[in-house]
């Protein structure tokens, strides 16, 4: 405050800045905030839903070891291999892309480790079909038509077999191919379907009946990246191919 000559104080000064209006609230920008966020949210959590749901409605070897006599007693050649599929998926198998010299022929990767492709030479094996001499001899016949992804200049029997896109090509050469589809009833067990995944990268699996009382669907046994699993995910992700191979049904 200032004295005045007669020593009373003058009217008190406000020194600092204008007082301001309070703003009035943005009601409209907030929600839009809101609503990018969780646009955000839901496109980059899209790729975890296939995976969620899969974990919901895995099935257990209980149901499977009841499934599999029914299977194992058919006269057909998918129904044998679905069955090896089902039992293979009870083995405990980490994801394991890493190269491996291996035996050849009858040559694999330690059975704790495995990629999808190996869930089919595992399960075929069972079958009395060795992909790893099938696919290299028929590589050694047509080099050329197979995908030239991997700067080799020759086949390689320890890896060959492993590779989606080389098994891709055996199928189209020696098996059945199918139209892909939408709809279950064009699947049947033992049949072979390779998918495209959200980043583009190619995926396999083996076609085989659900559980229970859901032995009218179709379920897959593949291995994903968290080991080999029976689960209802045929269509969960786009699918690119459909082989049935050996294309009569029997071997």
């Amino acid at each position: 405050m200032a004295r005045s000559k007669s020593g009373f104080y003058s009217t008190i000064e406000y020194i600092g800045p204008r007082p301001q209006k309070p703003k009035r609230r943005n009601f409209f920008g907030g929600w839009v905030i809101i609503a990018i966020a969780v646009g955000m949210g839901f496109w980059f959590g899209r790729p975890l839903v296939p995976f969620l749901k899969a974990a919901q409605v895995r099935a257990s070897m209980d149901q499977a070891a009841l499934l599999i006599p029914s299977l194992e007693s058919s006269k057909t050649f998918g129904d044998g291999l679905a069955a090896a599929a089902l039992t293979h998926s009870g083995d405990v198998v980490a994801f394991d892309p890493s190269y491996y010299r291996i035996a050849y022929p009858d040559g694999d990767v330690p059975a704790n480790k495995g990629v999808a492709a190996d869930v089919l030479v595992r399960c075929y094996r069972a079958m009395d079909m060795d992909l790893q001499v099938l696919v290299h001899e028929d590589m050694t016949e047509s080099f050329r038509t197979y995908p030239q992804l991997w700067s080799a200049s020759a086949p390689d029997t320890n890896i060959d077999h492993r590779r989606i896109p080389n098994l891709q090509r055996f199928f189209e050469h020696k098996g059945q191919t199918l139209t892909p589809s939408r709809n279950a009833a064009d699947y049947l067990p033992g049949d072979i379907v390779v998918w495209s995944l959200g980043n583009a990268e190619p995926h396999i699996g083996i076609v085989v009946p659900g559980p229970g009382d859901r032995a009218n669907e179709m379920w897959v046994v593949h291995n994903i990246g968290a080991g080999v699993k029976w689960e209802n995910i045929l269509f969960d992700y786009s699918i690119q191919r459909h082989f049935r191979y050996p294309a009569d049904g029997a071997q």
